[in-house]
């Protein structure tokens, strides 16, 4: 199924009403990717959350005058968003060439922001590097930067570490223990809400429509799980 221009151009915009509808409307090719990755030690609505998270890069991403369809563009967005998961998770494990090429890619995406003074469009990434847009989509999100603490996160343009504590604090928890780790200890839907929010960078608005509660509820969640991994991190 393709996406209607005007819903995609809303979602672009940043209308969350047109994204959550493309979601929806788009559940089944989002599950045929997710079914790929049965078996690999992670619950279904988990990886379905993942791929959500790709469909919507996907949404921001994509140009409509490229000339390629949607779901040929959507599909590796959404498998990379899930092998990346998965790769820092250690069970993929992303190929030399894949990462050349995500370097490649980042080089030209810097030299066009520079040379053009806004972020480049798809097309002319693609004309730049030579690549095809499905390649261009896999490559940046399956080899992405395994992201921390420090990454910003959201339009609220804050950090995990900044939540935390200071980055001193940081930077001795992570000499002791393995981030991972200490977000695998929260509960089941903080541990979500902690992923979706600080690792893929969703907005509070974001999560909450990803998994079907109100933003109040994302907060208090958000606000329960900094709570424990700061007291964790002072034990």
């Amino acid at each position: 199924m393709e996406l209607c221009a005007d819903e995609l151009l809303a979602a672009q915009r940043g209308d969350r009403e047109a994204a959550g509808k493309l979601v929806e409307e788009n559940a089944g090719l989002i599950w045929s990717v997710v079914r790929r990755y049965f078996g690999r030690g992670v619950d279904a609505d988990d990886l379905y959350q993942l791929g959500c998270v790709g469909f919507l890069k996907a949404i921001e991403g994509f140009d409509p005058d490229y000339g390629t369809r949607f779901s040929t563009y959507a599909v590796p967005k959404i498998a990379g968003e899930i092998r990346r998961f998965l790769r820092d998770d250690g069970a993929v494990k992303v190929s030399r060439g894949i990462k050349e090429q995500a370097a490649r890619i980042a080089a030209v995406r810097y030299r066009l922001q520079q040379s053009l003074g806004r972020e480049p469009t798809l097309s002319e990434l693609s004309e730049e590097t030579g690549l095809e847009a499905e390649e261009i989509a896999f490559a940046e999100t399956a080899a992405g930067p395994t992201e921390s603490l420090q990454r910003q996160s959201g339009e609220e343009g804050f950090s995990l570490e900044l939540v935390l504590g200071d980055a001193e604090a940081e930077e001795k928890m992570l000499e002791r223990v393995n981030l991972r780790s200490l977000v695998e200890k929260l509960p089941e839907r903080e541990k979500k809400v902690v992923l979706l929010r600080f690792y893929h960078g969703l907005t509070q608005q974001q999560t909450a429509d990803l998994l079907a509660v109100s933003q109040v509820q994302v907060s208090r969640l958000e606000r329960r799980a900094v709570d424990r991994l700061r007291e964790w991190m002072i034990e």
